[in-house]
């Protein structure tokens, strides 16, 4: 068993990266588990970013990850490249295990992991990821100006995403596999009034078509088994976000839908010295610079714990 440290973060991305470098600042030398394979978060499966302040031409995702890594090593952050599989949060000493059977105890914890987004399954998903498969608009829907493209999903998601995206795409074919929405009546018609928005009914996606970028996907009919092919050049999935919170069951409070319940105006969960930042708590912006920010406040609410805990700096 290590000694008790102040601080452990667990996750990394924006939100974890960030409440590093602010904890690192204040002298806590933070320990900081950043992942096995998700280090660094969604945005290392993401291309260029460019509505995050500060750089006017756009930075790659997994560049932005890099560089607020290191910016948080400089301070004197130490990373374990490994995943959490067990915590004890609950008393007064914290204890997680990573995934190579090392065990860390801290007086507080920032809890930053994150969430995943729900995915198809379908076998080209994951390598044209970031090739014309996206699940951002915000973040891709720059890079299809005057191209066809589709949404899957009938969510709010789904339809704020489609009605988004008809800013840069001459085509947005939103494709439900059931024959109405499940989307707020202010938002379906907001889509129906649309003219670049076109609905296709009772069809599931079972394709995705190319070899180097988007080419076009096989739809299938849910209520008749027919298929066809439907030529496009990107594929926007938003079917839903999985909160990484399955460690954290019996301990943390969360809501229905597995998000970490902070407490109103903090970013302080329902256990003293637990704090949650990013995606984890959030399931309204889920943007690279909002997650940034909770990581700020996480930051903060734990250095001010734990120096009324009497404690100033590793």
């Amino acid at each position: 068993m290590s000694k008790i440290e102040p601080l452990v973060i667990i996750g990394s991305g924006p939100s974890g990266y960030t409440a590093a470098v602010y904890a690192a600042r204040a002298q806590l030398s933070p320990i900081l588990l950043e992942g096995s394979v998700t280090a660094g978060g969604a945005l290392m499966n993401t291309t260029e970013v460019e509505n995050f302040p500060g750089f006017k031409d756009g930075i790659m995702g997994p560049v932005l990850m890099e560089e607020m890594r290191a910016q948080a090593e400089r301070f004197g952050t130490r990373f374990i490249t490994d995943d959490a599989v067990k915590v004890d949060l609950t008393g007064e000493i914290k204890t997680i295990e990573d995934g190579s059977g090392n065990k860390y105890q801290a007086k507080a914890v920032i809890l930053a992991t994150g969430s995943g987004y729900k995915k198809i399954g379908l076998a080209k998903e994951e390598t044209l990821s970031g090739r014309g498969v996206s699940y951002c608009a915000t973040c891709d829907g720059f890079f299809f100006k005057e191209q066809a493209i589709a949404v899957v999903g009938g969510g709010d998601s789904a339809v704020e995403e489609a009605t988004f995206l008809t800013r840069f795409a001459s085509k947005v074919y939103l494709i439900h596999r059931r024959d109405e929405l499940r989307a707020s009546r202010i938002m379906q018609k907001r889509a129906q009034d649309d003219p670049k928005i076109e609905f296709v009914w009772n069809t599931e996606v079972i394709d995705i078509l190319g070899e180097d970028k988007v080419t076009g996907v096989t739809l299938k009919d849910t209520k008749t088994g027919e298929t066809k092919n439907l030529s496009l050049t990107g594929i926007f999935v938003a079917i839903g976000h999985i909160p990484r919170s399955e460690l954290l069951i019996g301990q943390i409070d969360l809501d229905d839908a597995g998000y970490v319940l902070a407490k109103p105006g903090s970013t302080k969960t329902n256990i003293e010295g637990v704090f949650a930042c990013g995606d984890l708590v959030d399931h309204v912006y889920r943007q690279a610079i909002t997650a940034a920010g909770t990581g700020c406040q996480a930051a903060l609410d734990a250095e001010r714990f734990l120096a009324s805990q009497g404690i100033f700096s590793a």
